[in-house]
C-alpha cells in the first residue's frame, strides 16, 4: 500500500504541476499583454484628449481626471514619450510652436482598477482550472496505476500461497535433520552439517519472506525490546554454541510490530554470531532509545552497502539485510552501522 501511495501520488504531481504550471505561464503572458494594451488605450486616450484640446473642446469632451498645462523645452522631446507615475499618466504633445509643448495627463484611478478586477478574474479562473486539472490528474493516476495495483495484487498472492505451501516441506525438512543429528554415526558427517547448514539457511529465508509479506499490515504494540532479544539469543544460542553473549537491557518500551522487530534482532544478531570469531563474543546493551548489537568479527569492508540487495557474500543470499531495512523503515527504526578490524557495531535508534 505504501509503495502504490508513492507511485500514485508521483503520478498525480507530475501531471498536475506540470498543467499548473502550464496554466500560471499562460495566466502570466495574458496578463502582461493585456496590460500592455491598457497602457496603450491609456495613451491613445490622451493623444485624443490633445486633439480635442486643440480643436477647442477637450475639456467639455474629457471628464474631469483628465488636465493639461503647457510646458517649453529649448531640446527636442520624442513622440513616444509616455510617462507613468503613482497617480498619474503623463505625455508630452508638439504645438506650432516647437519650443512649445501640451502637457496633457491623466488619473491612474480607471486603469488601477482595471488592473485590479483583471487580476482577480485571472486568480478565480486560475483556482478553477486548477481545482479541474486535480480533479483529471486523481482520475488519471488511478486509471493509469489500476493495472499494475491487479497485477502486484496477483502476485502478492502468488508470493502468500507459495511461501505458505512452503512451510510444510520446510518444516519436515528441519524435523527430519534432528532426527538425524541424532542418529551417533552422523554426528561429524560433513554432508549432514552441510546439509544442516543449508536447511538452516532456508528456513531463515523463510521466516524473513513470511515476515516481510505482511509488511503492509503490521499491527503496533507497545513492545519490551529486552524481552525479544533474550527469545533471540536463546534461538542462536543452540546454532552457534560457542558465541557467547553479554546482555545489559534495560527495560526499553517501544510501540512497534513484535513479529517484524523479532525478525530485524534474529537477523542482525545471527550475522553477528556468523560473522564472528571462533569463541568469539557479541555485546549487547541500550543507552536511551538506542540498541547496540556488538560482535568481534573481522569488520564489514563496506558498512554502507551492506543492507543493498545486491551485497552479498559466498556465505549469505544477501536478502536478509535488505529484508532488515525494509522492515525497519516501515516501522520508522534508523539503523546505523559502524566498523573496524576489531567487530561491527549495529545501532538501532527507536523512535
Amino acid at each position: 500500500m505504501q509503495h502504490e501511495r508513492i507511485a500514485f501520488l508521483k503520478f498525480f504531481l507530475i501531471y498536475f504541476l506540470s498543467v499548473a504550471l502550464l496554466i500560471l505561464i499562460s495566466s502570466f503572458f495574458y496578463f502582461s499583454q493585456t496590460q500592455e494594451h491598457y497602457l496603450k488605450e491609456e495613451e491613445f486616450s490622451l493623444i485624443e484628449y490633445a486633439r480635442h484640446l486643440k480643436m477647442g473642446d477637450g475639456t467639455k469632451v474629457f471628464p474631469k481626471e483628465y488636465h493639461h498645462i503647457f510646458v517649453y523645452s529649448s531640446t527636442h522631446i520624442d513622440m513616444d514619450n509616455f510617462i507613468r507615475n503613482h497617480q498619474e499618466f503623463n505625455k508630452l504633445i508638439p504645438t506650432i510652436n516647437p519650443r512649445k509643448y501640451i502637457k496633457v495627463s491623466k488619473s491612474k484611478k480607471l486603469f488601477d482598477s482595471r488592473v485590479s478586477q483583471l487580476k482577480k478574474q485571472l486568480i478565480i479562473g486560475n483556482i478553477v482550472l486548477l481545482l479541474f486539472f486535480a480533479f483529471i490528474s486523481y482520475k488519471l493516476a488511478i486509471n493509469a496505476l489500476k493495472p499494475l495495483k491487479e497485477s502486484i495484487i496477483k502476485l502478492d498472492k502468488f508470493a502468500k500461497d507459495l511461501i505458505h505451501d512452503l512451510n510444510t516441506p520446510v518444516t519436515s525438512i528441519k524435523l527430519n535433520m534432528k532426527l538425524l543429528e541424532k542418529v551417533s554415526l552422523l554426528e561429524d558427517n560433513k554432508a549432514i552439517i552441510r546439509l544442516n547448514k543449508s536447511v538452516h539457511t532456508i528456513s531463515e529465508l523463510h521466516e524473513n519472506l513470511t515476515i516481510l509479506l505482511e509488511e503492509e499490515t503490521f499491527q503496533m504494540q507497545s513492545l519490551d525490546i529486552c524481552t525479544i532479544i533474550h527469545d533471540v539469543i536463546q534461538i542462536q544460542k543452540q546454532i552457534h554454541p560457542d558465541i557467547l553473549f553479554h546482555v545489559t537491557c534495560q527495560h526499553l518500551k517501544v510501540k512497534l510490530n513484535q513479529n517484524a522487530t523479532k525478525q530485524i534482532l534474529q537477523n542482525i544478531i545471527s550475522n553477528a554470531c556468523k560473522y564472528n570469531i571462533k569463541n568469539g563474543s557479541i555485546h549487547i546493551y541500550t543507552k536511551e532509545k538506542s540498541l547496540y548489537i556488538q560482535d568481534e568479527g573481522a569488520g564489514i569492508q563496506n558498512p554502507h552497502k551492506i543492507f543493498e540487495r545486491s551485497f552479498s557474500d559466498k556465505n549469505s543470499s544477501g536478502i536478509g539485510l535488505d529484508i532488515v531495512k525494509r522492515l525497519a523503515k516501515a516501522m520508522h527504526i534508523k539503523i546505523n552501522v559502524s566498523s573496524s578490524s576489531k567487530g561491527s557495531i549495529f545501532e538501532l535508534l527507536f523512535k
